[in-house]
């Protein structure tokens, strides 16, 4: 059994007409019709779905995980092409902007995905319809799920028409701040290597775990962050350490 055949036999007769229907408003969305719909579906399965009860079902972190690379190596590729004289610093910024947390979410409210991610009913009375990290990480998911059902060019396809072809307005939004970028820039200018970013606790129940991580540059802890996600807890630990990185050398 497919596991779109397992979630029509769990979730009962009376709901899997909305599934469908669902099912058919993301491809509309993302402009993609899948071959095996149940790729789509696991795509957007949140870990708090689940583990509903004493039913153990498949979740979208593989996919998200897939979806993560895939998206890292289009956006690249694109950029590489299309700016023949940017160094390889700026590449590395724009891209970051492209791919990060805040702008997927962003994006995904604005296509109205968030709306269609299966969630746990306490997860969604919490508020994790509108989180970014539930978000991004469904976005990354599909991206995941489109890869695998029809391959690299497919996966491109939805890349560029949904994200890409807003690259100069999310470059030119100053609330995009990539802090750990930023960070990185400033210490390598100072000879100091690479920042290392450590997850030094995880606290709450799985709908809303959240996470503290520390930033060190060598050896030496600088900063630290809270989040609902590993990328944002780095984020803040990395805006939090400019501020002291960024003090005057004595």
């Amino acid at each position: 059994m497919g596991f779109l055949d397992f979630v029509k036999n769990l979730v009962g007769r009376a709901q899997t007409a909305p599934l469908e229907a669902s099912l058919d408003t993301v491809e509309e969305i993302i402009g993609y019709r899948f071959r095996d719909r149940s790729a789509l579906l696991l795509a957007l399965t949140h870990r708090s779905y689940h583990r509903q009860g004493n039913t153990l079902r498949p979740s979208n972190e593989r996919l998200e995980y897939l979806g993560d690379s895939v998206l890292d190596l289009i956006i690249a590729d694109r950029l590489y092409h299309d700016h023949r004289r940017m160094r390889e610093g700026e590449l590395t910024k724009i891209k970051a902007m492209l791919v990060n947390e805040t702008t997927l979410s962003n994006i995904g409210q604005d296509i109205g995905l968030n709306r269609h991610i299966l969630l746990s009913p306490e997860e969604d009375k919490l508020g994790g319809r509108e989180r970014a990290s539930i978000i991004s990480d469904a976005f990354e998911s599909v991206i995941g799920a489109v890869y695998l059902d029809g391959g690299f060019d497919a996966a491109r396809d939805v890349v560029l028409r949904l994200i890409y072809i807003r690259k100069d307005s999310i470059v030119s939004d100053e609330s995009q701040k990539n802090y750990k970028g930023e960070l990185l820039e400033l210490i390598q200018s100072r000879g100091n290597g690479m920042p290392r970013y450590d997850v030094v606790e995880e606290s709450g129940p799985d709908h809303e775990k959240q996470f503290r991580v520390e930033v060190f540059v060598s050896g030496k802890r600088i900063g630290s962050g809270v989040g609902y996600s590993k990328k944002e807890a780095e984020q803040k630990a990395a805006a939090a350490a400019l501020e002291k990185y960024q003090q005057p050398e004595e």
